[in-house]
């Protein structure tokens, strides 16, 4: 059994690994915010611990996923990885009841986007908004799991770090946009069309325009600016790479995020 779940845990780990990276870090900057410095080392813990839970349940609830849209030969079963993503689940969810009533709320709002998720890929290609709007509550889980209170600029954190996950998984998504769209499979990137640039290009601006807005209400000042001045030459250098081949450029630009 072990070996088994091995193995499946192992059969995306390095592109789940990347995803929840580019998730932990806004989490990890809402809760340095939060604290106004340095956050207590059991706070960060917390939040490292629930990341790794919810990195395996990733893993396992896009091996069932993909099941579905490219049948392929398992090395766990449906039934045991629906048993190993309900456990990994649970355990977070129990690890989010040593918190604070609003941080639980929290927590049950973004499940309930998330469980709305793989009925809305199937039908529309804005799926993309909800999964980034569930992932993204991370951001208001650090304020209330530090404070308990929700400051109203935190959610231009919110909305800055969605409008930056679109953008970049259109971009994961023109790497595969030939095979998705034989696939009959969804995606931003297909309703994007030729326009993919321009918009991913929008939506980064608007994302360091957030960012900004926040930034001066957080008092943040020089440092925090001259980052967002560095952010913006790393989305025109992903821009150049995506000029080449889409395939490579694509997967390369996403990568770049992190």
């Amino acid at each position: 059994m072990y070996s088994k779940l091995k193995a499946s845990l192992q059969l995306r780990h390095s592109a789940r690994l990347l995803a929840t990276l580019l998730l932990l870090w806004p989490t990890l900057g809402a809760l340095w915010i939060a604290a106004g410095g340095i956050p207590g080392i059991g706070l960060l813990a917390f939040f490292l611990a629930l990341f790794f839970l919810m990195h395996c349940a990733a893993l396992l609830f896009k091996d069932l996923v993909s099941r579905e849209e490219a049948p392929q030969k398992p090395a766990l079963s449906s039934n045991a990885a629906m048993v190993l993503l309900a456990a990994f689940c649970l355990s977070a969810f129990l690890l989010i009841l040593f918190t604070n009533t609003l941080t639980i709320m929290l927590s049950l709002g973004a499940l309930l986007i998330a469980s709305i998720y793989p009925l809305a890929r199937r039908h529309t290609s804005l799926a993309t908004l909800l999964s980034g709007s569930a992932l993204s509550f991370g951001i208001p889980m650090a304020f209330a799991a530090h404070s308990g209170d929700l400051p109203p600029a935190l959610w231009l954190l919110f909305l800055g770090n969605l409008l930056w996950f679109v953008a970049y998984e259109a971009q994961r998504g023109m790497a595969t946009r030939e095979s998705d769209q034989h696939r009959g499979i969804k995606s931003a990137a297909i309703l994007m069309g030729d326009a993919d640039h321009l918009i991913i290009a929008t939506l980064q601006g608007m994302y360091l325009l957030a960012l900004f807005m926040a930034g001066v209400r957080f008092e943040l000042g020089g440092f925090y600016n001259t980052a967002l001045v560095i952010a913006a030459a790393m989305f025109a250098y992903q821009h150049h790479i995506l000029r080449g081949d889409q395939t490579t450029g694509g997967l390369i630009a996403y990568r770049h995020n992190n």
